[in-house]
């Protein structure tokens, strides 16, 4: 009942809202779908969409096992379960939030490098003391989902700066993306592995450190425009 009041007052206000679009897409469904390759062609673009995405992987790995580790690993309820999962989304949530506030002090780029340093640390935590209580595991985790979530709004900036025009392709390709590392993620943490949140913790430290890498040297590449995310 409750999703079904929810649906209808997203209902209701899609239909409200007026399109802010300047210049709108003329073309066929065969056409707009063809902005899909162009699109990709774009070598700023892509190597940032890498780049970002590489995190979906242990995120969704943890969405994907959380329930497993919580209640057949650690032996909590349903209900408690419930907790550790909703305290984790509300760092997520607040993530961005905190970006605006960091923004202000420190460069957009210093705060993404930032994040994926804290990632790394957040899943070293993981990996090797994770394992000893839920709370241990759920506070090693924390520092990862609200890093992550600090770089969704100057990851999503850059990026789309990077293509002018094709707004709607370069934003499908982004959600599906992130949609398929973060399947890859799922996948990996389903196999049969004998300690789940060691390897949930070494794919945060090890993909981490990967996008530190690659984000340190992409963004000083000239196809990569310069964008301020203040």
């Amino acid at each position: 009942m409750v999703l079904t009041v929810v649906g209808l007052l997203i209902t209701i206000a899609g239909i409200a809202m007026e399109e802010t679009i300047d210049e709108r897409y003329e073309g066929t469904i065969i056409q707009s779908i063809g902005r899909l390759g162009i699109v990709a062609k774009n070598p700023g673009f892509v190597t940032l969409l890498f780049t970002f995405s590489l995190m979906g992987i242990p995120m969704m790995s943890y969405i994907s096992s959380s329930s497993y580790i919580y209640v057949s690993q650690f032996g909590l309820s349903e209900q408690v379960y419930s907790y550790f999962f909703a305290a984790n989304a509300f760092f997520m949530v607040i993530g961005p939030m905190l970006y605006m506030k960091l923004s202000q002090y420190f460069k957009a780029n210093s705060i993404i490098s930032a994040s994926y340093v804290i990632s790394c640390i957040s899943g070293l935590l993981i990996s090797t003391i994770g394992n000893h209580s839920p709370w241990i595991f759920a506070l090693s985790l924390l520092p990862a989902t609200l890093a992550g979530s600090i770089t969704r709004p100057p990851s999503a900036n850059l990026m789309l700066e990077q293509q002018k025009g094709d707004t709607g392709a370069a934003v499908s390709l982004m959600s599906c993306t992130f949609t398929v590392f973060g399947s890859i993620g799922m996948i990996i943490i389903s196999l049969n592995w004998a300690n789940r949140i060691r390897v949930m913790g070494l794919m945060y430290m090890v993909l981490a450190l990967a996008s530190l890498g690659l984000w340190s040297l992409i963004s000083k590449k000239s196809f990569v425009q310069k964008v301020s995310c203040e």
